[in-house]
């Protein structure tokens, strides 16, 4: 396979993921945050289901079902719950530069219940990117701004909890596989809003549904495919170094789309961020340390 499809795959993934932040925005127009999380996570399992025979998903082993539930309760349903809450408020750039301290809090939680070791770079850079994601929670100065900050924080949260919780699953299963069976997870456990969903895509705009459609069709489910498709020709360097454009594009994005701007406060913030997930994934040689099936597997849809 020629490295420029693989380049061109790679620069679709995070235009994908990029563009998954102002589609949220959009698609906040028509509906409440519960049914966006219901009808993007329900489009998404819909495509993997009929792709999944394609590629050859498994079907996970009956002891496994637990973990499967868990992980898509956290890096799910409580992921989308919590981040189109917080976009009611949070302009979609900023939402990107803090959901980009996800690689941080993974690290925490591996260094607290896996004993992994965090090296010089890995601690600086988990307390440069938390303080950056501080600053943009506090940078509106507004009760409303700041608590759904924290709520998008709080989404970046659950997103690592789903990069903890998934370890053990990889050792076992594909990351497609761990990802589908999340995305399925994840919308069974919204189907009580279903009615409430339903009636809300009669009322809603053309444009918001389409949104959320869209969201769920390409970001969630093409985006995990051409993802896989990526990493599985190039090393992990290069694969995980690629995301670090994802807030940036979505800067771009959302001021194309949507006319947003960013305040002073916010990019300094985000760049604090950035700067700190850089320093995270280095070690004393800059050599990334992650292992290449856990790397792959835990990056997360926008």
């Amino acid at each position: 396979m020629r490295p420029d499809k693989t380049f061109l795959a790679l620069a679709v993934t995070v235009l994908l993921w990029a563009s998954a932040f102002p589609a949220i925005r959009v698609a906040l127009g028509g509906y409440a945050p519960w049914e966006l999380s219901l009808l993007r996570l329900a489009a998404a399992s819909a495509a993997l289901a009929v792709i999944a025979p394609l590629l050859k998903v498994r079907r996970p082993a009956l002891r496994d079902v637990p973990r499967v539930a868990a992980v898509g309760a956290a890096g799910m349903s409580g992921y989308q719950l919590l981040l189109n809450w917080g976009e009611l408020h949070v302009p979609a750039g900023t939402a990107a530069l803090i959901i980009a301290v996800v690689p941080a809090l993974s690290a925490l939680l591996a260094a607290a219940f896996l004993g992994e070791h965090l090296g010089p770079f890995r601690i600086l850079g988990t307390l440069v990117a938390l303080a950056g994601t501080a600053l943009i929670a506090l940078a509106g100065g507004e009760t409303a701004y700041s608590t759904a900050a924290w709520a998008v924080f709080a989404a970046a949260i659950a997103q690592a909890v789903y990069h903890f919780a998934i370890k053990s699953l990889l050792r076992r299963y594909t990351g497609l596989e761990v990802a589908s069976y999340a995305m399925w997870a994840g919308t069974l456990l919204l189907l009580p809003l279903a009615p409430a969903t339903a009636r809300a895509v009669v009322d809603a705009p053309a444009d918001a549904t389409t949104a959320a459609l869209l969201l769920g069709l390409l970001p969630s489910a093409a985006g995990f495919v051409i993802w896989g498709y990526a990493v599985a020709r190039l090393s992990v360097t290069a694969a995980t170094s690629a995301l670090y454009l994802v807030s940036p594009v979505t800067l771009a994005v959302a001021y194309l789309w949507l006319g947003e701007t960013p305040t002073a406060a916010e990019l300094i913030g985000g760049i604090v961020t950035l700067t700190g997930v850089v320093l995270l994934g280095r070690t004393k040689k800059g050599t990334s340390p992650a292992p290449v099936r856990a790397t792959v597997a835990s990056q997360n849809p926008r």
